[in-house]
């Protein structure tokens, strides 16, 4: 072999290795797709839509937001947990929603959510609260639960999806109450809320955004928020601990999440960026206005040991409550 072949030969092997290293120094080169598992309108959608526009801003390409709804998010997750793990495909995961959903439909999910999907970064999370039509003769949460197990099977509650922390969250105050109540499952907040400020059923646990507004007008009552602490959007609403059940803490938690395999560069890049929009004094107050409270940024192992913790919490509450996913 002459030394001109081996050079070309070593020249060969020497582009070839370096093509990852390439590859990852150019990312993003092409536009990003962040699927959002749910229908356009709802807390997902919007904060998924905020992280599109400042992400773009940050990366120099356009991340475009797909909505892929349905299933409770099983659909979106499914789409980005096959997608090719390159960071051009994410996730606007509903971390929540997604662990209820582990849960509830163990063994008929198309996709693991430790195994085939990688934590990239927490956003934030959006508080719930208790709330009640007028008519029910209750203006406090420990009037409330003196009343739902005084009154078997008359009060009712609404939910807006087999797995969504609204649901969690009654069905936690259902069990350690010991009240008989009778749940009413809508397919969204929507459809529940029209029909709680009508009168059609009692009671939710619903996310504040959703409530404020009918709350403000007088139309439903705030009784509790179900956050360790008071937040700032209902400053005079007491916590459910303050009523005397310690250790009540339910939110609705979102995450940027990629495939499994995804290149550890590309998704601290992705950590990194995402990290900076949450620490910007714009953005926090963009989400604020659309009822979202961000968190600190947090490494991606401390993004996957909230996930972790997310799933170990909801197992546990669905194992008590007995919850199904077709009821």
């Amino acid at each position: 072999m002459s030394k001109l072949i081996r050079r070309a030969l070593c020249a060969a092997f020497v582009t070839a290795a370096l093509l990852p290293a390439a590859a990852l120094a150019a990312y993003p080169d092409h536009p990003i797709k962040l699927v959002v598992p749910y229908p356009p309108g709802g807390a997902t959608d919007v904060i998924g839509r905020i992280v599109a526009q400042r992400l773009s801003t940050a990366l120099g390409q356009q991340v475009v937001v797909d909505n892929r709804g349905g299933a409770g998010g099983n659909i979106g997750a499914d789409i980005v947990a096959k997608a090719r793990p390159d960071g051009y495909t994410l996730l606007m995961g509903a971390m929540t929603s997604h662990s209820t959903m582990a849960k509830l439909e163990r063994g008929k999910l198309a996709y693991d959510l430790q195994k085939d999907l990688t934590a990239v970064q927490v956003v934030g999370y959006v508080p719930l609260v208790f709330i009640v039509h007028p008519s029910v003769p209750a203006t406090t949460f420990a009037q409330l639960v003196s009343y739902a197990k005084a009154n078997p099977k008359k009060l009712t509650y609404a939910s807006s999806g087999a797995g969504a922390p609204q649901r969690m969250a009654v069905e936690m105050f259902r069990v350690q109450s010991g009240a008989d109540m009778i749940h009413v499952p809508y397919k969204g907040s929507g459809p529940a809320m029209t029909d709680l400020v009508g009168g059609q059923v009692l009671m939710a646990a619903e996310t504040v955004p959703a409530a404020l507004q009918q709350v403000k007008a007088g139309k439903l009552r705030a009784l509790a928020v179900t956050t360790p602490q008071r937040i700032s959007m209902l400053p005079d609403v007491p916590t459910v601990s303050e009523s005397g059940w310690k250790d009540f803490d339910v939110v609705s938690t979102f995450g940027v999440m990629a495939p499994a395999g995804t290149p550890a560069d590309i998704v601290a890049r992705l950590n990194a960026e995402i990290g900076k929009i949450m620490q910007d004094p714009a953005a926090k107050e963009q989400f604020l206005q659309q009822g979202v409270y961000t968190l600190p940024p947090q490494t991606p192992a401390d993004a996957a040991g909230r996930l972790r913790a997310e799933l170990a919490k909801w197992s546990r509450v669905i194992d008590e409550t007995g919850v199904k996913a077709d009821e």
